[in-house]
């Protein structure tokens, strides 16, 4: 049975050595950060970071949260950095990020365009930091607890054996009412013990990705709020070779958001009325798949998201009036549906056919 060093050793030979650029990965999955409805101030972002941190960069998603301005961000496995970058512009000169990564040759590119991207954005100090460490770790990396407004990764966290860590670190580093706003692999049942044994498995996040309910379980355990899925796409596999290790199991690149909120009692609902006071989201703001917010349209929600947007840093940009109405909880069993990266990229018909570089 590989060990969790094992694993990890084996992870940063693939991305630190092995791959040359996005395109040598085996699967859709790094191409599925593509989105013709990023916001604008996204895609800006996007698009002032240096071309080699982008062609260096593995993620599989678009971790890219609402409302960043002035945050304190923490990037979980920033790679070569082009997250943190863009983060880095959207958090504005008043705000900071931090990307930790454990492969040292990632950790060499991003710090090589620190001063670059400063120079870009016209900062008078950098407000971005790249620390070598380990997600599993973040206390041994120097990472405070209660320290931190918004957890951001990028399909990561199905590359680390021990996600039970992960979840709780990134619990423990957040401020009350802070976000967990990632994307990440996941499966479509439990990976069986025989797969986690394949180096090239792990370095795809085929042999690390969660069952999708496993996760939502670990979530709850944890002790954040029920996931919210945002966004979600099929994943498909180019290798015939991993085609027929992984059977039958499908795979999804999905988006949740988890908050970190008072241990206070969900007993009622509310009525919420959204401001329209989110710059790039002035007439509405979608929160999730299940949850859209319409400019000073009243909204009915659970108690659970109403605790969220009470303590949140969406507080300011919402009018909530709490009703008498006995909240349910949303993360029994009975209502997982809606949380199925399965279901959802299905219904958007959301599937990557091709690399958008080579074609293959």
């Amino acid at each position: 049975m590989a060990t969790d060093q094992d694993v990890h050793e084996n992870v940063k030979k693939y991305y630190g050595s092995q791959l040359g650029s996005s395109c040598d990965l085996q699967t859709s999955a790094a191409t599925c950060n593509k989105s013709s409805s990023m916001p604008q101030n996204v895609r800006g972002a996007l698009s002032l970071v240096h071309p080699e941190v982008i062609e260096k960069f593995f993620g599989c998603g678009l971790p890219f949260p609402a409302k960043l301005q002035g945050c304190k961000v923490l990037d979980l496995g920033s790679g070569s950095g082009r997250d943190c970058f863009a983060f880095s512009k959207l958090v504005g000169p008043n705000g900071h990020v931090t990307g930790i990564d454990m492969t040292e040759e990632m950790i060499t590119v991003s710090q090589q365009y620190v001063k670059y991207h400063q120079d870009k954005f016209g900062y008078c100090k950098p407000n971005v930091t790249f620390i070598h460490g380990y997600m599993e770790k973040l206390r041994e990396s120097g990472l405070q607890n209660d320290s931190f407004d918004v957890v951001l990764s990028n399909c990561v966290i199905c590359l680390c054996p021990d996600k039970w860590s992960v979840l709780s670190e990134a619990y423990n580093v957040l401020k009350e009412g802070g976000e967990l706003y990632f994307s990440d692999l996941y499966a479509s049942k439990p990976v069986p013990d025989d797969m986690k044994q394949d180096a090239v498995l792990w370095g795809e996040g085929m042999a690390g990705a969660l069952y999708w309910q496993d996760f939502v379980s670990l979530a709850l355990k944890v002790g954040f709020s029920a996931p919210y899925l945002v966004s979600a796409s099929n994943i498909i596999v180019y290798n015939d070779e991993l085609k027929a290790k992984t059977g039958d199991i499908q795979y999804a690149s999905a988006t949740y958001r988890l908050f970190k909120l008072p241990k206070s009692p969900l007993c009622a609902g509310a009525e919420v009325t959204y401001k329209g006071t989110i710059e790039e989201f002035q007439d509405e703001l979608n929160f999730d798949s299940s949850h859209s917010f319409k400019k000073t349209v009243p909204n009915k929600v659970k108690g659970e998201m109403a605790l969220i947007l009470q303590t949140s840093r969406f507080s300011p940009d919402f009018n909530i009036e709490i009703l008498d109405t006995p909240s349910t909880c949303s993360g029994s069993s009975q209502q997982l549906c809606h949380l199925s990266p399965f279901l959802l990229a299905d219904k958007l018909g959301s599937a990557v056919r091709q690399c958008s570089k080579t074609g293959k």
